[in-house]
């Protein structure tokens, strides 16, 4: 049989067949890409020639092509579009891929060549000596100078993390799947119109009459903001907080114990430290520095929010402690009295097309891009995508999935099908952004869900716009502390006053959303401020102090949860945004172990940034524009984070515009 995962990709930009790629070609493709990828590292740590650029650094960027793509569309499939067998093949094929790169990372005949290389550091480009450097840096964090009994612990560690990682992952994704709620007529008060018919059309899709809530955010969140049903929200809400409650505690405590053997035997005091150390923090004291600073505000702001709700709560006859099933159901309401706006009046102005299209525009406006749709086989029906031009040259492919289905995990994220690349050819990047949009006809978008469509974009433009010579450096392949800064900044231009006069026009009347309502949204955008930083960092400084445990032997995850957050004195009417056994940023693999913070610290960034546009006096201005092009979206990791920043503002932020942004200031 042939394998179209093993033949040339000739399809249209250089992708394979997805139409014809099934289940069973995965496992054979990766046996083959997985051969080849250990052979080709072994030819280039066996070579007898003198290490050089070309034939280590260069060679070790080249090999493991094969294994590369297999891997990235497999892991594609397995986020948006899984099935029993796709998982169950994710739960054999995670713990090879960890074990191969272990024993990479512990090679010494590699290390000794990367070694030399370092020696003569001063005869390489600046590109060059900046991927040796991290390459260099990465071997070390990987075990490379451990003695053979430590460099055994350390695979078998990354082995089992990676198993505990896949299998967290889906059993969040099972408990999301397979929970939802069903309404009938006498369930709906207080829901608009556009969230019945998304509930109707849900049900619909399921093969059940009335109407449906799942756990999809864009379905629950308005759920929760407009249902008159105290007792239907309070179910939704246990059920969205309970998420991996039952079966993840016992893989969060071994994964934490893990981690902090792992950091241990590579000398460092605790994870935290382990991972902070490269990154931009450097340290876990000066998160902890940077989240009690914004955390003492937010927490004082939260509580002033929490009283104000409280009132129209016990109006309504709700005696005693307000709820957190209450929240957003009040807050909206508080919303709606402060500046006569609610998400049901906003909502039928920001169409996902229009939303796409503002997108599309302030990406032309800034960086003369332009995108044309094109009718080619993408990994999932409901996939578009479009050509992306810069000043007329192909510069890539976008490609965006955006709505929320069973088989897809919960969230939005950005991704690369081919990373940008000068070494061979291709070298043009597919960038892919997925989201879980209720979808609708036409889908309409809550102004949160317009917020991710733009930071999602922004982190799209980041791999899209990466022009550098090395895939190791390419796109997001940054500091993780500032990968959120292309992104974050780009949510600032969703709220520009001719954007939205431009692109969010109502559904059924085609009128632009009026001036003042656009005011007025402007207006509103520090309320609630205080929950949101709230549910935020507290998640922030759980993963912080977790993370920088000496020792996690008697680990239990649950009382340590509830430990911190007694300890801040968490309000008891907001919980976490992602309770620990649902936290997959940190738990489904370590991406942002230790590190679920760069949200806030690339935000100090991201609000100072825009106010170089706001200086210049045209959130457009075109100098500021082009140099945050060059020195941000296009260098990808070729440059530490600092300088790039510098390069663009002249010097490094302070907390003050985050503060100001958020309302939070004294």
């Amino acid at each position: 049989m042939t394998n179209p995962l093993l033949q040339p990709w000739d399809g249209a930009y250089d992708l394979p067949d997805f139409a014809a790629i099934k289940t069973e070609h995965f496992r054979t493709a990766f046996d083959q890409a997985i051969a080849e990828a250990e052979a080709d590292f072994n030819t280039i740590a066996n070579n007898p020639k003198p290490a050089s650029f070309e034939n280590t650094v260069e060679a070790l960027e080249r090999h493991g092509r094969l294994l590369s793509r297999v891997a990235t569309v497999f892991f594609n499939r397995a986020s948006a579009d899984t099935n029993p067998e796709i998982q169950a093949l994710e739960r054999e094929i995670t713990p090879k891929l960890s074990e191969l790169h272990a024993r990479k990372m512990a090679n010494a005949k590699i290390f000794s060549r990367l070694d030399d290389l370092m020696a003569s550091a001063d005869s390489f480009d600046p590109e060059q000596l900046r991927v040796l450097e991290l390459m260099h840096r990465m071997y070390i964090k990987g075990g490379a100078r451990l003695d053979d009994i430590g460099k055994a612990r350390m695979e078998s560690i990354m082995v089992r993390l990676s198993e505990l990682g896949t299998e967290f992952g889906q059993n969040v994704l099972s408990d999301e799947a397979t929970w939802s709620m069903s309404l009938a007529e006498s369930d709906l008060q207080g829901m608009p119109t556009f969230l019945i018919d998304a509930a109707w059309d849900e049900a619909k899709r399921r093969g059940r009459d009335g109407y449906v809530i799942t756990l999809a955010r864009s379905l629950l969140e308005p759920f929760l903001t407009f249902s008159d049903r105290r007792d239907l929200r309070e179910r939704a809400f246990r059920a969205w907080a309970d998420r991996g409650e039952s079966r993840n505690w016992p893989l969060i405590a071994e994964t934490v114990k893990l981690r902090a053997e792992r950091a241990q035997l590579l000398g460092f005091e605790n994870f935290a430290s382990f991972k902070l150390h490269d990154q931009m923090a450097r340290s876990p004291d000066r998160v902890r520095d940077l989240l009690m600073a914004v955390w003492s505000p937010a927490r004082q702001r939260a509580l002033e929010e929490q009283e104000s709700l409280t009132a129209l709560a016990v109006r309504d006859g709700i005696n005693g402690l307000l709820a957190p099933w209450d929240w957003r159901y009040y807050a909206e309401k508080e919303r709606k009295r402060r500046y006569d706006l609610d998400e049901a009046e906003i909502k039928p102005y920001l169409t996902l097309e229009n939303m796409i299209a503002a997108a599309f525009d302030v990406a032309g406006r800034l960086f003369s891009l332009t995108f044309e749709e094109v009718d080619i086989t993408l990994p999932h029906p409901d996939a578009r995508a479009w050509e992306v031009r810069h000043s007329g040259d192909l510069i890539g492919l976008f490609v965006g999935d955006y709505f929320a289905r069973p088989s897809k995990r919960s969230g939005a994220w950005a991704s690369a099908l081919r990373s940008q690349q000068k070494l061979w050819s291709p070298g043009t990047p597919v960038i892919t952004n997925t989201c879980n949009f209720v979808k609708g006809n036409p889908t309409l978008l809550s102004w949160t869900d317009a917020r991710t469509l733009f930071h999602e974009f922004g982190h799209a433009l980041h791999g899209l716009m990466s022009d550098v010579t090395y895939p190791f450096v390419a796109g997001t392949s940054v500091a993780r502390d500032f990968v959120e800064l292309p992104s974050q900044l780009y949510e600032r231009w969703l709220p520009v006053p001719e954007i939205l006069a431009k692109h969010a026009h109502h559904i059924e009347t085609g009128d632009p959303m009026p001036k003042e309502m656009i005011d007025r949204i402007i207006a509103a955008e520090t309320y609630g401020q205080g929950f949101k930083t709230v549910e935020y960092t507290a998640c922030a400084l759980v993963d912080l102090e977790m993370h920088s445990l000496k020792s996690a032997e008697n680990f239990e995850g649950k009382i340590f949860e509830a430990q911190i957050l007694s300890k801040i004195d968490m309000p008891e009417a907001i919980i976490m945004r992602h309770r620990t056994p649902h936290f997959q940023h940190v738990f489904s693999g370590d991406g942002y172990s230790a590190g679920y913070y760069s949200y806030l610290w690339s935000e100090v960034m991201d609000a100072d940034a825009f106010n170089a546009f706001l200086e210049a006096g045209d959130p457009f201005d075109a100098s500021t524009a082009k140099r945050l092009e060059k020195t941000i979206y296009s260098t990808g990791g070729s440059a530490p984070p600092e300088d790039a920043y510098t390069a663009f503002r002249g010097r490094l932020p302070s907390i003050d515009a985050l503060l100001e942004g958020r309302g939070l200031q004294s």
